[in-house]
């Protein structure tokens, strides 16, 4: 607990010294929490056998699969928003589509956003941008919904993990 609590404390702290020395401190602290979603929320699919992508802790959730589904998802729509990017080709994902391919699906999702918020700038963060289904709504918006689903996501992600007897990226010693 001493160790989470030091490295929210670290990363909050991060936070404060880049917005005080950027001229985009948003996008800068957006940048900064993908670089670590990119990591860790692929990890967290990489971890899990492909023979329980089909795995839902009760029959009303989604499947394993499915978060890697809407993560690859949910960047590509929001973060083709932000800019002058062009939107990856839309692939057609789905729970069953084999575990591989979500994985690569996903890195490349994160890569695309990275592209996009390379050109992207905070003087940009109250222009209109179509959001999901269709509602308008600011390009700061889309960042705080790509920010918020990377912590959920990662968070149901490690859950399912550990029901499955295994542990989440993060929750794995360094070696």
């Amino acid at each position: 607990m001493k160790v989470l609590v030091s490295c929210v404390c670290l990363f909050f702290m991060a936070s404060v010294a880049v917005a005080q020395q950027s001229s985009n401190p948003v996008t800068d602290a957006v940048k900064m929490i993908m670089q670590r979603s990119a990591k860790n929320l692929p990890a967290a699919v990489e971890e899990m056998p492909a023979d329980k992508f089909s795995f839902k802790p009760t029959p009303q959730q989604e499947p394993f699969a499915h978060i890697a589904v809407h993560v690859t998802q949910s960047n590509n729509m929001l973060c083709s928003r932000l800019g002058s990017e062009p939107a990856p080709a839309k692939q057609e994902l789905s729970d069953t589509t084999p575990k591989d391919q979500l994985v690569s699906a996903m890195k490349a999702s994160f890569d695309y956003c990275g592209k996009a918020l390379g050109a992207f700038s905070d003087s940009h963060l109250g222009d209109e941008a179509e959001l999901f289904g269709g509602h308008k709504g600011t390009k700061a918006a889309a960042l705080f919904f790509l920010v918020s689903g990377w912590s959920d996501h990662y968070a149901q992600a490690a859950m399912y993990l550990r029901q499955a007897g295994l542990l989440p990226p993060t929750a794995k010693k360094e070696k």
